[in-house]
């Protein structure tokens, strides 16, 4: 059966993290990995519609890949030394097409998010290397010029290599630490996808797409983990609202007025599976905990049905792991809908978040549940100031306008 190009691009996204992980393992060096695998690619494009995909498309990645980084390092060797390597990796390394290569994968991921290198660099090499996507494709989401991303990324690669970053898994004694950045990371980058910071769209679903599939490959490299699971728990049980967070006419709706028959039901079952075997381990952890929150949201039929009482008390529970004044609004939020707005506003006014936007949205619904409308037009305005995403800031400008009315 012969292969559409979209076919195959489809193929090597699912691929091409193994593929360079693979492949820098090989040959030590990332660029020479990405190179070898685009040839790859351009090889695939050329003879995969003609002649069909082969038994194992991500062996024949692998191998054609391989061959051509050999092939480049004859040519462009300036010693006989590197010759020899060359030659040598392509008789004592051979692929093995049944090797599910579960360590190297991981060595590239905890590479990408190394903690000398900085949030936007991880996030761009996890997205690039792990994820396949093209500089364009990344620049795109993130809202950045080609060029800077693409300096952004010789850069990350430039100080792997020049400081000498590890290409291994951290020791078990390291992994907790080391396996928080990497979870924050894929978080980033659906948070962004799911909320998109700035733009005229609000939400990016390729990058929710791309950072579900990224956290499932590091869930199968380390199956234990419970935050992994907790992660993916979160990302699922969130995206399966995304279809219902924008009305007909593109126009943001909030999750008390949400139509629930469009949240997805099996993002929700899976998601819901995973909370389940979290909550029998009993090791809690803030991805487990933001999880369990989101999965009150799911078993409930409305606002009303939903058992604040119960997500009150787990913003406790994360409130004492994680002491931020993010956590704190989000619990105020709940608190409002138990107490009563005066009590949650009570909670939120000493918080240190004023150049957050969601801080004056949420100060400006709860003056005006409180009929303090003087005082709620204030607070939309400083939100809209500080909203850098066109739908959402529309949504502000249209509760504004209520208030008049």
């Amino acid at each position: 059966m012969a292969l559409s190009q979209t076919d195959i691009a489809r193929i090597f996204r699912a691929e091409y993290g193994r593929a360079v992980a693979v492949l820098t393992r090989s040959f030590g060096n990332i660029d020479t990995a990405e190179e070898a695998v685009q040839d790859a690619f351009a090889a695939a494009i050329e003879r995969w519609p003609k002649e069909g995909p082969p038994p194992s498309p991500a062996g024949w990645i692998i191998t054609t890949a391989r061959n051509r980084a050999i092939d480049r390092l004859r040519k462009d060797s300036s010693r006989q030394d590197r010759y020899e390597q060359a030659l040598l990796l392509q008789a004592n390394d051979p692929v093995d097409e049944d090797d599910p290569v579960h360590d190297d994968r991981l060595r590239l991921i905890f590479t990408c998010c190394h903690p000398s290198l900085a949030t936007n660099a991880q996030v761009a090499l996890t997205l690039r290397l792990l994820g396949g996507l093209t500089t364009p494709e990344i620049a795109k989401a993130f809202l950045i010029p080609e060029v800077t991303l693409a300096q952004r990324l010789v850069r990350a690669k430039g100080k792997i290599r020049d400081a000498g970053i590890p290409y291994r898994v951290p020791d078990a004694s390291e992994l907790p630490a080391r396996l928080v950045p990497v979870l924050a990371v894929l978080y980033l980058i659906f948070n962004e996808g799911y909320a998109a910071t700035s733009g005229t769209e609000l939400t990016r679903g390729e990058l929710c797409t791309e950072a579900i599939r990224l956290t499932r490959v590091l869930l199968s490299e380390l199956p234990d983990e419970l935050e992994i699971q907790g992660l993916l728990a979160l990302m699922l049980l969130t995206d399966a609202r995304r279809s219902a967070r924008v009305n007909d006419d593109g126009q943001l709706v909030l999750l008390r007025d949400q139509d629930r028959t469009r949240w997805d039901p099996a993002l929700t079952a899976e998601g819901l599976r995973l909370v389940q075997r979290c909550l029998h381990r009993n090791r809690p952890g803030p991805y487990q905990i933001q999880a369990a929150i989101n999965a009150a949201h799911a078993i409930a039929s409305s606002t009303a049905d939903t058992d604040w009482a119960q997500i009150v008390r787990l913003y406790d529970q994360l409130l004492a792991i994680q002491p931020t004044p993010v956590v704190a609004l989000n619990r105020a939020v709940a608190v409002a809908e138990v107490d009563g707005p005066q009590a949650a506003l009570q909670l939120i006014e000493a918080l240190d978040l004023d150049r957050f936007y969601l801080f004056h949205a949420i100060r400006a619904d709860l003056l005006r549940r409180l009929g303090r409308n003087e005082q709620a037009t204030a607070a939309y305005q400083n939100a809209i100031e500080r909203c850098e995403n066109d739908a959402e800031r529309e949504f502000l400008r249209r509760r504004l306008a209520a208030l008049s009315r």
